[in-house]
């Protein structure tokens, strides 16, 4: 009935407050102190012997005997050696009344350097065992009193036993200050400090018990029991609470004093015992744990504990003994041999926590009382006991209330708030002393005393504590510090009893605290995320340390929380503080003041990102684990950024365009564009899980479009800022000059900025680049036009008086060249150094562009355009455009328009269209009939086009005068077979000129613009470097020619000459050069052997030259001096390609099938022509100092020319049978398939050019034959233009197959299928168009 009843039992006032009397009462019964305080006797001053004999009689055991009973050591906390060197300081110093007895001082003095010794910290750290530290000070405390004088014969042992027992006790108080005491370690001073205890008083110096209590005969005598309140500390304590008045209290205690007797606590304690082992509801049985092994557990330790108490308690009474059987009274250690209770105080740095030990002033508790009488033997305790047969399993307690949980979770509520309402009282002034804790000192006393006598364990002592907490603090009667420290005794508890050991209810009790915690804090961070994106951590650190506390205990589950549904709530709310925010701060920047409407956008994106970094710095981890401030901010924030700057397409794309000087820059443009780059870039690491539509490409594209065309706008600039900056001199090494170098800076800049946008879509990316690379291609050509046009000025320079300015080249070439029609002589020319300069720019240019070409990774970029071009409709027309490479190579047969026979003609040849707009003009060649051009032009077309081919004679005055005309028509489909083709055009007068004809399709690709570029400086370089030949060719042909050999033949007839006089004073300048390189060619045995000159020697040979030579050292000093070492090597190897031309010029006539009007030389002629060929070998050569190795020199022209000494004086059969061998035999050698002509994608760099030329190179060789030398000889036989004929036709009509198969082949090739065609299918040849109108 009375179980009944208690479970719905409902605390109130008045029987909470009779329960705390009682066990207050019973506090006081158990530690009485005396009614009348006799003046204690001076220990000093007693009778030693009696002191002794006392001693060795009632002295429980020897220091040996304190831990013989095989008890396990127990640790201390590492913080204790700390407090205690503390403690001994103060000691020795005498600051500690408690301990001023001279003595103790000194022996604590002693150990207290031996705790500052090193070695005995280390020992201590290491071993940290409370036994070794007790041992440690009672062989020091030995030492001392060994040595005392006052201690005679065996008197230092019994002092030794207070001694230990004094430093039992300093332990216990520095426990106190020391946090994580284990119940163990507690336990096991208590017991040190019962067996420790003497039979006689042995009072301190402050007048209180030091290590013991006064000895009483007995314990209830009215002599030593005072039943004044105002002798009760806890009864008064008690009455405070409840704000009774003294006189109720004193009439309660005198009222319970009959019932509330120690043997009824003793009874309370054999009754909690019986009802374990019966298996009754209180305390607890099996049914309130989870397993066996939770509930031995606890079992183990609550015998144990009710075990001790019950000892303890018969040792301070031993009259309750004769009342109880020895079956009752267990050994004092329990059985698993732990006689540390689990409801043993707690020692913590906060010494006013309600789980604290007692204060240093209080004696009273029973957990921490020494005890009053020991008998001479403690096993023997149980032994004098009777039986108590009384004792009934069941509900039947003095001190313990009917429902012990709810009384003390009252008995909680009430002292904590007593002790706010004392805190907050405006009687307690600033400078008084409080409490640092909710609870007070004495109340803590209280409450461990009536949870130590209710048996409340502690689990549901510290969860009843941090619900109570938890309790105030929703009320904000506390501050939020004291949760944590709440949370921390459930830490410190679960670390000794782990949770799966705790009784299913305290368990289920805690769960139920955790979830309104969890509650209460998850929304008080459910708010403070409303100072996103300005929080800090130490805005929720408090929170969070809380739920992460709550989370990590797993008991949430069975609260039954939906952790996720919350943390989903706590989500949304970030999103919408981080709209709300966006919102607001774009309204913000939008307001602000200016015209350009990408500044609020750039402002925006700069704050997204700064506030990202910010809150990633702070928030590293999720919060939580799931709640990712910086991935929501940014999930909510980026979109609506996106969708902004959607909006802002049209205005944006508007302000950016509108005049020079736009409203919005193009900078901020695509400084926005990285910012959203890098925005886009941030989305996808923060919220991989996210999808985000936004073209990002297709929005900046345009306005790159529009930087790009602006840019193409500006290369003319740079390239004419670059020359007008530029004195062409020689700057470094290489040779060149400042305006290559600031013009290719300029160039590289757009490179680098479109690299440095990192575009995110590569094929874009890739035509971007394409664009671009247009774009340098066609500064490139307007750079090669206008120094050549400059170069040309140089070489041609023209006079500045009477003169017109564009007629005045050709009237200095007229003049140099217009001698008195006896005697014509060439002046020799001299180069400028600023000549040189200009060469070496374009030869730099091709370098400098071949590095360019590697910085945009071309190659890369092709590759891109390729495999991710979207596919061209079939039906669509794409307008191709085609490449005409047009050659102008030579002319032959042209008629002088005046009718004297020696006239010659100053031709150049013009290129016109249908319109008459001319497109191409090349050099002019002075003083020939049959003129040799080689000059190339590039003309881009998208339909046939009608071209004009008119061969002109300057002019010195006037108009020039048209020799003839000729017209072609540029028809893709017609030369669809992208071969080279060779055109002879007729004139529409008389002769005929050689057109060299090819063409490729126009792409719109990076290697395709690279390759004109290249081109653009080859032809640019080729033309300055055969200006430089035309310039020396004159003078070189003069004095390499026939009428310098007549002359010095016949002066050899005549017997003497004046070489002085002749020659023009010329001294020989290599007359030491021997002969040892000469090349020794073997002749037939049936040819004659040639008759060398008698009368000439090699110096006179070589002195009729001498001119060449001192031409040669004026001009290629120049040339050495200031031409780079590339394009050295170049001018010089066509200077020597010259000389072996002009060579062959003086031995045999050109290739024609026409008879020809030169004689053949005679043999002392040809000996003295390659006479002259060595000393020009010799001459470059110059032992290896020379300009040109002997490896370039003797080359396959020079080994070509030496061929015809061998084939010159054949007989005109023999010639005609080995040119037939000779002729057969290239047949049979030579390709089936002719080759494309060369392509633009030949040369998008200076790799594939050396390729190319490497190439052409081998088949050279392999096509070496010397039938086109013996034909040539064959011209100056007389009969034999028919065989010439013959064999020029065999030599076309093989040229003709070879274009039928290669057209064949190329046919088959686009039959079959593939996925890229490259070469459109060549149609049948259409008919010529209609030849436009004569204009």
């Amino acid at each position: 009935m009375h179980e009944r009843r208690s479970s719905r039992f409902r605390v109130s006032d008045e029987e909470l407050m009779n329960f705390v009397l009682r066990v207050a009462l019973l506090s006081y019964q158990m530690q009485p102190k005396p009614a009348e305080a006799a003046p204690a006797e001076p220990e000093r001053d007693k009778d030693y012997s009696s002191r002794l004999h006392g001693a060795f009689s009632s002295s429980l055991f020897s220091i040996g005997d304190l831990f013989r009973d095989g008890q396990k050591g127990v640790r201390f906390p590492k913080d204790l050696i700390k407090v205690l060197e503390q403690k001994l300081q103060d000691i020795a110093m005498g600051k500690d009344a408690a301990y001023s007895d001279q003595l103790i001082r000194r022996t604590m003095a002693v150990f207290y350097g031996q705790v500052k010794d090193e070695t005995f910290r280390r020992q201590m750290k290491e071993n940290r065992k409370i036994e070794e530290l007790i041992l440690m000070f009672a062989t020091n405390a030995t030492n001392v009193l060994k040595k005392e004088p006052s201690l005679q014969g065996d008197g230092w042992k019994v002092e030794l036993n207070n001694h230990i027992a004094q430093f039992v006790r300093l332990l216990r108080d520095c426990l106190r200050h020391v946090s994580h005491v284990s119940p163990e370690l507690t336990a096991r001073l208590e017991m040190y400090t019962a067996k420790l205890a003497p039979a006689q008083p042995a009072y301190s110096d402050s007048g209180y018990d030091s290590a013991s209590t006064s000895h009483r005969d007995s314990v209830g005598s009215s002599k030593r029991i005072s039943m004044q309140v105002n002798d009760m500390p806890l009864v008064l304590t008690a009455a405070r609470l409840f704000k009774l008045p003294a006189h109720i209290i004193q009439k309660e205690i005198e009222d319970m004093a009959t019932y509330c007797t120690e043997k009824a606590a003793l009874n309370d304690l054999k009754t909690c015992l019986k009802n374990i082992n019966a298996g009754a509801p209180f305390p607890f049985r099996r049914e309130d744990f989870d397993s066996d092994a939770a509930y031995q557990y606890w079992r183990t330790l609550e015998t144990s504990h009710l075990s001790q108490l019950m000892v303890v308690m018969v040792q301070f009474n031993p009259e309750l003994a004769k009342s109880t059987p020895s079956e009752a009274l267990p050994a004092t250690q329990a059985a698993n041999g732990r006689p540390g209770s689990l409801y043993s105080n707690y020692s913590s740095s906060r010494p006013d926590s309600y789980y604290a030990s007692t204060s240093a002033q209080r004696h009273a508790s029973v957990s921490s009382r020494h005890s009053i009488l020991s008998p001479s033997d403690p096993d023997a305790v149980p032994g004098a006991l009777e039986g108590d047969e009384e004792i009934q399993v069941g509900f039947h307690f003095t001190f313990i209330p009917p429902n012990p949980r709810k009384y003390y979770k009252r008995l909680l509520e009430y002292c904590i708030t007593a002790d706010l309402e004392a805190m907050l009282s405006p009687a307690v002034g600033d400078d008084d002393e409080v409490s640092l804790g909710i609870l007070s000192p004495p109340h803590i006393e209280l409450i461990n005393e009536c949870a130590l006598r209710w048996r409340i364990g502690q689990p549901y002592r510290v969860a009843c504590f941090l619900d109570i907490v938890r309790q105030f603090y929703e009320r904000n009667e506390v501050p939020l510090e004291c949760v944590p420290e709440a949370l921390a005794n459930i830490t410190r508890v679960t670390n000794e009893i782990e949770l799966d050991k705790w009784p299913i209810q305290d368990v289920d009790y805690l769960a139920q605290i955790y979830g309104g915690l969890f509650s209460t804090f998850l929304s008080h961070l459910y708010h403070s995320l409303d100072g996103i994106p300005h929080i800090k951590p130490s805005d929720i650190a408090p929170y969070l340390s809380i739920l992460e506390t709550v989370r990590e205990s797993g008991l949430l589950e069975r609260y039954d929380v939906d952790v996720a549904a919350r943390m989903a709530d706590i989500q949304s709310q970030v999103r919408e503080v981080s709209a709300r925010y966006y919102g607001q701060k774009m309204q913000e920047l939008q307001a602000s003041p200016g015209v350009n409407r990408a500044l609020p956008l750039l402002l925006m994106t700069d704050e997204i990102e700064k506030n990202a970094k910010l809150l990633d710095k702070r928030f590293p981890e999720p919060i939580l684990g799931h709640l990712d401030i910086v991935s929501l901010m940014l999930e909510v924030q980026i979109p609506h950024f996106l969708m902004d700057l959607d909006d802002s397409k049209k205005r944006l794309f508007e302000d950016s365009m509108n005049g020079p000087t736009p409203d919005v820059p193009i900078q901020d443009i695509f400084a926005l564009y990285r910012r959203t780059k890098t925005l886009l870039g941030m989305y996808k690491a923060f919220c991989p899980n996210g999808e985000i539509q936004f073209d990002l490409g297709g929005f900046f594209e345009p306005y790159v479009r529009q930087w790009l065309v602006n840019t193409d706008n500006k290369t003319a600039q740079w390239v004419q800022a670059a020359i007008a900056a530029d004195k062409f001199q020689a700057e470094g090494e290489e040779g060149h000059s400042s305006s290559i170098i600031d013009l290719f800076d300029s160039l590289r800049s757009p490179i680098q900025f479109l690299q440095d946008l990192e575009w995110i879509d590569e094929y874009q990316e890739a035509r971007f680049f394409t664009s671009l690379s247009k774009t340098i291609s066609k500064a490139i050509n307007q750079y090669c036009a206008t120094i050549e046009e400059l170069f040309m000025s140089e070489m041609f320079p023209r006079p500045t008086e009477y003169l017109q300015p564009q007629k005045s080249s050709a009237w200095l070439e007229k003049a140099k060249q217009l001698a008195d029609r006896g005697e014509k002589k060439v002046e020799a020319f001299t180069f400028q150094p600023e000549s040189c300069v200009k060469l070496n720019n374009i030869e730099a240019a091709r370098r400098l562009l071949d590095n360019m070409y590697a910085q945009m990774e071309a190659d890369k970029k092709m590759e891109v355009l390729e495999h991710s071009a979207p596919p061209v409709p079939e039906k669509v027309d794409r307008g191709d455009r085609f490449l005409f490479t047009v050659k102008v190579a030579i002319a032959e047969g042209l008629v002088p328009l005046d009718s004297s026979p020696s006239s010659k003609l100053d031709t150049f040849v013009t290129l016109s269209d249908e319109q008459g707009n001319r497109l191409a003009k090349t050099r002019t060649i002075y003083e020939t009939l049959n003129p040799r051009w080689d000059e190339s032009f590039d003309l881009s077309v998208d339909k046939p086009l009608w071209i004009m081919i008119s061969v002109r004679d300057r002019a010195l005055v006037g108009k020039h005068d048209t020799v003839g005309r000729a017209y072609l028509c540029l028809d893709p489909k017609r030369f669809g077979d992208f071969l080279t083709h060779d055109l002879w055009m007729d004139l529409d007068t008389q002769g005929r000129i050689l057109l060299r004809i090819s063409m490729e399709g126009e792409k719109d690709d990076l290697q395709f613009y690279f390759g004109r570029a290249f081109r653009s400086l080859k032809r640019a370089e080729n033309d300055m470097v055969r200006v430089f030949i035309d310039k020396m060719s004159p003078f070189i042909r003069q004095c390499l020619s026939r009428t310098v050999l007549k002359t010095l033949v016949k002066s050899t007839q005549s017997g003497s000459i004046d070489y002085n006089k002749a020659l023009g004073n010329v001294t020989a300048l290599f007359g030491s050069l021997g002969t040892k390189d000469d090349v020794q060619i073997p002749l037939p045995h049936s040819e004659k052997p040639r008759i060398k000159p008698e009368s000439l020697t090699d110096v006179e040979i070589e002195q009729a030259i001498v001119p060449l030579f001192d031409f040669f050292d004026a001009n290629l000093s120049t040339l050495n001096t200031y031409l780079s070492e590339t394009t050295k090597d170049m001018v010089m190897s066509r200077v020597w390609k010259e000389i072996l031309n002009v060579i062959e010029g003086l031995l045999i006539p050109p290739l024609s099938d026409v008879q020809s009007d030169m004689k053949p030389l005679s043999d002392k002629e040809v000996d003295i022509v390659f006479k002259w060929l060595k000393f020009l070998r010799d001459y470059f050569y110059a032992g290896g100092e020379g300009p040109i190795s002997l490896e370039a020199l003797q080359n396959q022209k020079y080994r070509d020319v030496l061929s015809i000494r061998l084939y010159y004086d054949w007989h005109t059969d023999a010639l005609m049978e080995e040119c037939v061998r000779m002729m057969q035999h290239s047949l049979r050698a030579s390709p089936s398939v002719k080759k494309r002509a060369k392509s633009v994608y030949q040369q998008r760099n200076l790799g594939t050019i050396k390729n190319r030329k490497k190439e052409k190179q081998q088949e050279k060789e392999k096509e070496v034959s010397n039938g086109e030398t013996i034909l040539r000889i064959l011209r100056m036989r007389p009969n034999t233009s028919d065989f010439i004929a013959q064999q020029l036709q065999a030599l076309n009509s093989l040229a003709a197959e070879r274009d039928a198969h290669a057209k064949e082949m190329e046919k088959r090739k686009l039959q079959r299928p593939r996925q890229q065609p490259q070469i459109p299918p060549v149609p049948s040849i259409p008919p010529v168009p209609t030849l436009p109108p004569k204009s």
